[in-house]
């Protein structure tokens, strides 16, 4: 009872101070930030989840048993570039893919209304066609314009796709981070939590709202690795259609990457 108490206190007090909802302003830091460390345009963070192992509830069936094998609800999470989590939702069925979780969030049924105040469409560095803002996120969730994942395998069929899907890779790390960061400071992330999931929620969103007091009070933060060098010459190689989709905003890109704005090493993943 003190534990979940203190939990509910915590999430309460703290989350407006260090997870408030963000704003158009905090999303163009947020982009500012991923564009120096991880030389990702337009990109507003990174989304992922993480399955928390739980016991099996009473009477729940296969809803909490995940593909890993075990009984778990998932954390979604969206990370800045330093792995501070923007916004989180907690308690999903293990069972449900991420894409899944996503749809049924409140951050993905904002996502989806467009309620989540994003920046309107600006260009890029070198070119003067304005694109929107995105986040970033593995295959297991469904492709919009606002939201990029990589190219699948057999689509892999020219260099600049797969330099783009290396550049995606590189600039998610932060969310991975993020959930390496909270495992560390809360060891029982490691371990079975023996809770009814409601309560197993509020511990959750508590040890994440700390995870960022703790990396704000710390004062610790990624360094640039590389520069953003623009080639201004190779912009005309670029699409010119309306980026309305994903599947153009994803193609628009790895163009960009491969043309306009490479960084060192990324040639290691051409053939």
């Amino acid at each position: 009872m003190v534990v979940h108490q203190t939990s509910k206190a915590i999430w309460k007090n703290l989350q407006p101070v260090y997870m408030p909802k963000p704003t158009a302003e905090k999303w163009k830091q947020v982009s500012d930030r991923m564009l120096s460390l991880w030389n990702m345009p337009n990109c507003i963070g990174s989304i992922d989840g993480k399955h928390i192992k739980i016991q099996c509830p009473p009477r729940s069936g296969s809803a909490y048993y995940n593909y890993k094998g075990y009984f778990s609800v998932v954390l979604l999470a969206v990370s800045d570039a330093d792995g501070m989590l923007l916004a989180i939702d907690v308690g999903d069925y293990g069972r449900n893919s991420d894409g899944r979780v996503m749809a049924n969030s409140s951050f993905g049924r904002a996502f989806k209304k467009g309620n989540l105040d994003l920046p309107e469409p600006s260009p890029i560095a070198g070119d003067n066609q304005p694109i929107p803002y995105y986040f970033i996120t593995d295959e297991a969730f469904p492709m919009s314009k606002n939201l990029l994942k990589p190219y699948s395998k057999n689509a892999l069929t020219t260099n600049s796709r797969r330099i783009f899907n290396s550049r995606l890779s590189r600039s998610r790390k932060p969310v991975e981070c993020s959930f390496g960061m909270l495992s560390s400071k809360f060891g029982v992330l490691n371990t079975l939590i023996r809770c009814t999931p409601d309560n197993v929620d509020i511990f959750v969103q508590a040890m994440c709202v700390l995870h960022n007091a703790i990396r704000e009070c710390d004062g610790t933060f990624t360094k640039p690795q590389y520069e953003n060098v623009i080639d201004s010459d190779s912009i005309v190689l670029l699409l010119r259609l309306p980026l309305t989709t994903g599947k153009l905003m994803r193609d628009y890109l790895s163009t960009y990457f491969t043309e306009c704005a490479p960084i060192p090493h990324q040639d290691r993943y051409c053939v």
